[in-house]
């Protein structure tokens, strides 16, 4: 198993949380290089890419539109749905070339329900996880003939680092949104994720998988 952050500190700090023998890698998913050296390193300690998780994202302003700043948004883009695309594009072309055991390999993108009905205050975020969505369908159907699975999941809010840095009035807001009335686990997700990941996931590509609590509608 690898494990990427763009920092040191992140790096250790998950490390210490899985209690495994992972291997860590420090890369910037903005950057095209060092995703595919992150890559060609991975390849040549384990052999080769089965599964690959593209999980790299960051909330951006709580502001309504008017008031946010361009170059905010631009940088939640950059990083949600531009460093995912490099990620993906460089997790296909490795698996691509692999030979079948008896996929070639699963890719699972980590979107969010706020793809799917957009959220208040969030406008960068919610656009740049529609567009992962998408981007997973359009993926789902460019793979399927060489025998590699994509596909998305579409978590509420999920009790991570990402959201406990928000205010209590807006972590009230979100879990209010959600019927079963609290924030998702990460081992929740995890589940969902290992099974898109395993070969029994073997005839649903280019889907979107929802961990919503009973928020999404579609």
């Amino acid at each position: 198993m690898s494990l990427w952050d763009h920092t040191e500190e992140g790096l250790h700090d998950a490390r210490s949380e899985l209690r495994a023998d992972i291997a860590l890698r420090r890369v910037d998913v903005t950057d095209q290089g060092a995703i595919e050296s992150a890559l060609a390193a991975d390849v040549a300690a384990f052999g080769r890419i089965d599964a690959f998780v593209n999980s790299a994202g960051i909330l951006g302003e709580v502001l309504p539109l008017w008031e946010t700043d361009p170059a905010a948004f631009r940088r939640v883009l950059e990083v949600n749905l531009v460093g995912s695309y490099l990620c993906l594009r460089a997790a296909l072309d490795v698996m691509r070339r692999q030979e079948p055991r008896p996929l070639r390999g699963h890719i699972v993108n980590v979107a969010s329900v706020q793809g799917k009905e957009g959220l208040p205050l969030a406008g960068a975020y919610g656009a740049s996880k529609a567009g992962l969505i998408a981007l997973t369908k359009t993926a789902g159907k460019e793979a399927a003939p060489l025998g590699i699975m994509v596909n998305c999941v579409t978590p509420a809010a999920t009790d991570t680092a990402m959201v406990r840095g928000m205010s209590p009035e807006r972590r009230a807001d979100v879990v209010s949104r959600i019927p079963l009335g609290r924030m998702a686990e990460a081992h929740e997700i995890a589940r969902m994720v290992a099974f898109l990941c395993s070969d029994d996931c073997s005839f649903s590509t280019g889907a979107v998988f929802d961990l919503s609590g009973g928020r999404a509608t579609y």
